[in-house]
């Protein structure tokens, strides 16, 4: 019988504690299908994040190392120059990378670390209930902005992957959404390039995909995708960035 489907062995066989609909679970199947690929599981070192991605540790299936509040790739810094030719990558949420680790992922990709991000943009803090955060879309309610985020008091929705692409030690950049098969395919694309650009030696690489939080956006799984692309995708505009071609 032909195999149509199966359990890549870059996850372990456990259940994940996700809430119904989020889309985290693609998102770490996907991770786990690149290292499988690129023959990598023996080498992965990852980093787990706070937030609702803290226990990814129990779910990928290669060594993992948790770090506090924002500090992955610090961490990963670490890990990757202690094991040079490991395939270290960080799993953060926008809350844990965009915020308090805002800093640390900036000066990971100035530096020109070779490690690779993958950054799961929700556009809401998802563990703690809900609040606003910098990726929050303008309008979008939260516990934090009851009346929808303004731009007066909050600023502007942070476009991270736009602002490491200035930085001349990231040399792979791209965003993608998880919304449709079409563009779970072009994620996995983004995500195997990623980890070739860091195994290359080539420098920093991270991969931002637009996800969903069906619990605090208030929405059914099948409404969180279709709020995701038309409210998310016309501001977090998806596609490549930067790639090593276009490093000088």
């Amino acid at each position: 019988m032909t195999v149509v489907f199966k359990r890549t062995k870059g996850l372990k066989d456990i259940p994940t504690h996700y809430c119904p609909g989020c889309t985290h679970g693609i998102i770490h199947r996907l991770v786990g299908e690149a290292l499988e690929e690129l023959d990598l599981l023996g080498k992965a070192i990852g980093v787990a994040p706070v937030g609702c991605s803290v226990l990814a540790y129990e779910y990928f299936n290669c060594d993992m190392h948790e770090a506090a509040h924002g500090r992955a790739p610090a961490v990963a810094t670490g890990i990757k120059r202690v094991h040079p030719n490991a395939a270290v990558f960080t799993y953060q949420g926008d809350g844990d990378l965009a915020s308090i680790g805002a800093a640390e992922i900036v000066h990971a990709a100035h530096r020109g670390e070779k490690i690779t991000t993958i950054f799961v943009n929700n556009a809401i803090y998802g563990m703690t209930g809900g609040q606003m955060a910098p990726t929050t879309l303008i309008g979008q309610k939260s516990t934090t902005s009851p009346y929808g985020r303004d731009a007066n008091h909050a600023g502007m929705p942070l476009k991270v992957s736009e602002m490491l692409a200035t930085i001349t030690g990231a040399v792979f950049v791209e965003r993608v959404a998880v919304d449709t098969p079409s563009n779970i395919r072009k994620a996995k694309k983004a995500i195997k390039k990623a980890f070739e650009v860091q195994m290359e030696g080539k420098g920093f690489g991270i991969v931002e995909v637009l996800s969903t939080c069906p619990t605090n956006w208030g929405l059914s799984a099948t409404e969180a995708l279709k709020w995701l692309r038309e409210n998310m995708i016309p501001y977090y505009p998806l596609g490549n960035f930067r790639t090593p071609e276009e490093v000088k």
